[in-house]
């Protein structure tokens, strides 16, 4: 088997979100089209949280070359993903590294202006919309980009599926707490609708510290670190799936809410254009309650339509199409 390393922020790989799902599926797949995926993280100035002094970000990344660059040579590594741009500087010690970002230099995001600099020695990427294909060229000149969705599980989005089980007042939301997720705008929205059971899902046991310094109202119901195998089965009873988050690369629990028919409300901005399915919204902050609202009080409780477009277009299937023929060309030779 060919080996090829994924780098990932330590955080990345122990956190029941995006990034690990990624991780654990890219393996799963990788391995059935002959390929072994090896997890590669630093180790030290490692922190559990973002923001620490000394820890933020890409300024983390740059001290624990060494440490990547040991683990990359003790496998005998020529090929490597990495998924934060502080690890951009591979490109000069393995020129087949290829750039999959879990974040991007966009103003929504913190901290984005330390991330433009890397992105400017960039010479390949896998990115997960024809969004952010654009962006690539758009703004840092990168071209030879590949465009592969992170795929759902079809298992869990088919055992999982009965619509006879979703609460009609249930709205379902999935992030961090963190201002561009927006969490403060959820727990306003509870307050002012008393009336409906508003869970909110967190990838992270830090995150159950953190939100302890929000006014909780009553009808919020706070989950951390849910198993796969348990967002499908929340994300089943919900009648509604709300993103109010400012900038995403992907938005995997959208996708997911769409392979669940859920009616979607999401944000307006551009990076949300490939969830688009009769039943999926776009909004803002000043009109997201009342579509919220909307979505909640439609006859319709959930959406074929909706499931049958995140199918055809993000499933794991797709996934593993999209990784055979990025192989073929990547690691030829």
């Amino acid at each position: 088997m060919t080996k090829i390393g994924l780098v990932m922020r330590k955080i990345q790989f122990t956190e029941n979100q995006g990034p690990r799902v990624f991780a654990e599926r890219l393996k799963a797949l990788s391995a059935e089209l002959g390929v072994e995926i090896v997890f590669i993280s630093p180790e030290r100035h490692v922190s559990g949280y973002d923001w620490l002094p000394g820890y933020e970000h890409e300024k983390g990344d740059l001290v624990n070359y060494d440490i990547v660059l040991d683990q990359i040579h003790q496998h005998g590594i020529e090929h490597v993903l990495y998924t934060v741009s502080g690890f951009t500087f591979l490109n000069m010690f393995l020129p087949k590294s290829v750039l999959f970002p879990h974040s991007f230099p966009d103003p929504a995001l913190t901290g984005y202006e330390m991330m433009k600099p890397f992105y400017t020695i960039v010479n390949k990427a896998v990115v997960q919309t024809p969004f952010l294909k654009r962006q690539m060229a758009a703004q840092f000149g990168i071209t030879d980009v590949n465009v592969i969705p992170i795929g759902f599980s079809e298992q869990l989005a088919e055992r999982h599926y009965n619509p006879d089980l979703v609460v009609d007042n249930r709205i379902l939301w999935i992030g961090r707490d963190e201002e561009n997720r927006r969490p403060d705008l959820v727990l306003e929205y509870a307050r002012r609708n008393p009336d409906k059971e508003v869970y909110m899902v967190f990838g992270g046991e830090r995150y159950r510290e953190s939100m302890q310094k929000y006014d909780i109202p009553s009808n919020i119901k706070l989950q951390f670190a849910l198993s796969q195998d348990e967002i499908f089965q929340l994300m089943n009873s919900a009648k509604v799936y709300w993103s109010c988050s400012k900038f995403d690369t992907f938005a995997m629990p959208l996708t997911e809410a769409l392979a669940m028919g859920k009616i979607v409300v999401k944000p307006e901005h551009p990076c949300y254009d490939h969830i688009s399915s009769a039943h999926s919204f776009a909004g803002n902050e000043q009109n997201w309650f009342e579509l919220v609202n909307m979505a909640a009080s439609s006859p319709r409780r959930h959406s074929q339509d909706n499931r049958d477009y995140a199918f055809a277009t993000f499933s794991s299937r797709i996934m593993k199409e999209g990784y055979r023929n990025f192989y073929s060309e990547w690691l030829k030779g």
